[in-house]
Formats: C-alpha cells, structure tokens, sequence
C-alpha cells in the first residue's frame, strides 16, 4: 500500500495551526477557503463541497488535542479509491513556527501520482491561509 508524507512549514504557532485544523467543521473557511467551498459534519461523517461542484465524504476517526493529530478517511468521492486513510499532524519547529504533516495511505498505487499533486497543491493552500490569519 502507497503511503505518502508530505512536511510544509508554516510561520505561526503549533497552537494556531492546530486550532484551524481540529475545526473539522470549518475546513472550507480556516484551512482552504476558495479550494473548497462548504463543509457539512453529521455525526462523524464529514462531505466537503468542492469548487466545482463536486463532494468528497469522510469519516473523522480522531481528534486528540495532545498529540495535535486529526485523523479522517475518504469514503466517497471523485478518485477510485479502493482504501483511504490519512492524518494531519501539527508539529512544534524550533523556530517557533509548525511542521504541518500529512500522512496518506491509500488504494490502488496508480492513484500515486494524484495524491501526491493533491497533497502538494492543498499543504499550501493550507499554508497561506493559516499564515494569513483566516478564520472562522
């Protein structure tokens, strides 16, 4: 099974960006405004509405506060998957800032190239929109 780890530093507090990223319900606001349009949480069921019109529903699994490590699994959406499951983990830098990891494993290995275009494109998007103080 594929597994891809991406690593993008953002200059703000390991609190501010875990503050925007356990907001599971605000994930369209704090986190990819634009990328994303709406997010809709029922239960632990989480369908995000995408710009074009198009829905990825997830599964929230965990939300530990100590760790700062959120942990969801794409159910439903546009890719084929045939098994999804990642995390977004917010690490303290030594300079004051945060190492913002995403961890994906997934099925099949021909979606490789995707994932990892998807998982660059949004850690930035990501990215500026936490440095630029976004919220809710």
């Amino acid at each position: 099974m594929p597994t891809i780890r991406k690593e993008t530093f953002i200059d703000v507090t390991p609190e501010q960006v875990w503050d925007a990223v356990r907001d599971v319900e605000a994930f369209h606001l704090r986190l990819v405004p634009g990328y994303t349009e709406n997010t809709i949480v029922e239960g632990h069921v989480r369908t995000l509405i995408l710009a074009d019109g198009s829905s990825v529903k997830e599964f929230i699994v965990s939300v530990d506060d100590q760790e700062r490590r959120m942990v969801f699994a794409v159910k439903e959406g546009r890719m084929p998957l045939l098994h999804h499951n990642a995390s977004f983990q917010v690490l303290p830098d030594n300079q004051g800032g945060s190492i913002f990891v995403w961890t994906t494993d997934f099925l099949p290995a021909e979606l490789t190239e995707a994932i990892q275009a998807q998982a660059d494109r949004v850690s930035e998007v990501i990215k500026h929109t936490v440095e630029a103080g976004v919220s809710r």
